[in-house]
């Protein structure tokens, strides 16, 4: 199960605002990714080593998850980017028998197998500049490991020959159920190592996806090692092809919302090619928004709105007669502040946008006591990035004593201080223009 964080046109959830130096590499992250790799190489050794234990099934399920692994997808948000190729490694580290036959394949085969395969399906992406493939290998190595040392040695060892009928599917559910955990609660760590994102909603994220295609992809796990056992490998075409196919669909439905999210930015646009807002500023204000939320612990829902909404919160200055200087309303009397969100509103509605959306921009101007949360981020970022480009150079620290002194009323102190947390925390400067 792999994680994809895929990105849009415009500045993603994570990015957006230009950052005075280069971070250093997480150190966990690199312990991870040390230990990922140590693993592969001596699983490799060992099965070079030992010889390759019944190389036609090895074969098959290499063949599987190589192919599910050249059709990953790409350019989407979905966590588990190649269900086919996570299902036929899963179900080939929980193998136990092959047509009736015990199979006598260890944990090592297991990963050197999956390892191999991932490599040579991974070289396409990377050719093409597709996708995080370094923790797509990550995580699938681990989590393969995880099962195979979980099964193979109890399998081989003679411990689980007593376990029959439904007895042993429930093991391998349970098995898979275990193994998916893990591999949410590696996915989390992972992120919250590279981004410094709060690791508790991260965790919630990818727990929630467990339910969604990571279930899909234990339960075809699960199918293919009991039907691989009694009828042989027929049984990989057989079930693979159901959740191809799924997973081609699945890729059509992300490729809608990925033209979706570029309309919506299209959109936000409109506003600056009329000369209303500066270039940029809309996708700087989203960014900043959506890293904000995260470090708040919004849900993926939650953070969906509020960058479509901070990405269209000026569409309503579309309708002003004399456009506002600079396009800064930050500045503007409350009312007028007011009745400017509210046109905004009216246009989001117009364009068939999710009504939550619509809301969050009519809101942005009310007392933050009064607004959703999401509204809360907007506004105040809107005003950080106004009253920071205003100020020029050292403008960042200026912008944000502004913001804490109007807490009383127009700016959540919670807001202004995570606004702050994630400036401070990647030393960011100025956001440019463009």
């Amino acid at each position: 199960m792999s994680t994809a964080a895929r990105r849009p046109s415009f500045p993603t959830r994570s990015a957006g605002f230009r950052s005075a130096g280069r971070a250093p590499k997480p150190l966990a992250l690199t312990l991870v990714r040390a230990v990922t790799l140590a693993l592969a190489l001596l699983s490799l050794a060992v099965t070079l080593w030992t010889g390759l234990e019944e190389r036609g099934t090895a074969l098959a399920f290499g063949l599987l998850i190589l192919l599910g692994e050249l059709t990953r997808w790409s350019g989407t948000e979905e966590r588990e980017t190649a269900p086919l190729g996570a299902a036929g490694a899963l179900s080939y580290a929980l193998l136990g028998e092959q047509a009736g036959q015990p199979t006598h394949h260890g944990a090592a085969q297991v990963v050197a197998v999956v390892t191999a395969a991932a490599l040579l399906g991974c070289v396409p992406h990377v050719a093409g500049g597709r996708g995080p493939t370094l923790d797509h290998l990550t995580r699938r190595i681990l989590t393969v490991g995880f099962a195979a040392v979980c099964f193979q040695p109890l399998y081989t060892q003679g411990r689980l020959h007593e376990w029959s009928g439904p007895a042993y599917a429930l093991l391998l559910v349970a098995l898979l159920v275990l193994t998916a955990l893990c591999d949410a609660v590696l996915a989390a760590a992972m992120a919250h190592s590279r981004t410094r994102w709060p690791f508790g909603p991260l965790l919630r994220d990818e727990l929630r996806s467990v339910l969604g295609i990571g279930s899909a992809v234990c339960a075809t796990g699960a199918v293919m090692s009991l039907t691989v056992a009694v009828v042989g490998l027929w049984a990989l075409p057989v079930f693979s092809l159901p959740l191809l196919l799924t997973q081609l669909s699945f890729g059509r439905y992300a490729g809608v919302r990925v033209t979706y999210r570029q309309t919506i930015a299209s959109l936000a646009r409109a506003t600056e090619i009329a000369g209303y807002t500066p270039a940029g500023h809309a996708r700087r204000v989203a960014a900043l928004s959506s890293a904000v939320g995260r470090e708040l612990g919004l849900s993926e829902p939650d953070l969906t709105v509020l960058e479509y909404a901070a990405l269209m919160h000026d569409i309503g200055q579309l309708s002003l007669v004399d456009p506002v200087p600079a396009g800064a309303t930050a500045v503007l009397p409350a009312e007028e502040q007011r009745r400017i969100a509210l046109l905004g509103g009216a246009v989001v509605r117009q364009t068939g946008v999710d009504a939550e959306v619509a809301v969050v921009v009519e809101r942005q101007a009310d007392p933050y006591r009064e607004q959703p949360v999401t509204a809360r981020i907007v506004r105040a970022v809107n005003a950080y990035e106004e009253m920071a480009r205003e100020a020029g150079p050292g403008g960042t620290l200026t912008a944000l004593e502004k913001l804490r002194l109007a807490t009383a009323r127009d700016y959540q102190p919670e807001v202004v201080e995570s606004l702050a947390r994630v400036l401070a925390r990647g030393g960011l400067t100025l956001p440019q223009a463009g």
